[in-house]
């Protein structure tokens, strides 16, 4: 029988990114002018918009297309997202939260074992991924999977 190796990882949520609809479009110039806490980007064609809480920054489009970073959580993420929703309402954009999904998130971890990234992502070609400034030296590692 093998010794028992079970250790207890600590792993953080750093990051939620999710994404919703308005149903309508939404005039980024009003929305520059009368909203509160943003930053219209005429050249990148959108409008950010933070919220403090829950500590999100969102990007919103023309096409009423608006995705929030920041969350650390699933369910944070949707309560800044419906308070976003309720902000462009309030400007008098007809604004309806729907198709919300979340579509990344990040989290952290400290392992109690060194992993030599170039290695591991050799053999885990098809879910990872290499982070390397340059040859040989390596910052991290991405890893994917479809759920």
């Amino acid at each position: 029988m093998e010794p028992s190796n079970d250790v207890a990882l600590d792993i953080i949520i750093t990051n939620v990114v999710s994404v919703f609809r308005t149903r309508c479009h939404l005039n980024l110039h009003t929305i520059g002018l009368e909203g509160s806490n943003v930053i219209y980007k005429p050249e990148m064609g959108k409008v950010l918009m933070k919220l403090r809480k829950p500590r999100i920054t969102a990007s919103i489009w023309s096409s009423g297309k608006i995705i929030c970073t920041g969350a650390t959580s699933e369910e944070e993420a949707k309560l800044g997202a419906r308070r976003l929703a309720r902000c462009l309402q309030k400007i008098g954009f007809k604004v309806r939260f729907s198709d919300f999904k979340v579509v990344n998130v990040l989290a952290v971890c400290s392992l109690p074992f060194q992993i030599r990234l170039i290695e591991f992502t050799k053999n885990n070609r098809p879910i990872a991924r290499t982070k390397c400034a340059e040859r040989g030296i390596c910052s991290g590692a991405d890893l994917s999977s479809t759920v």
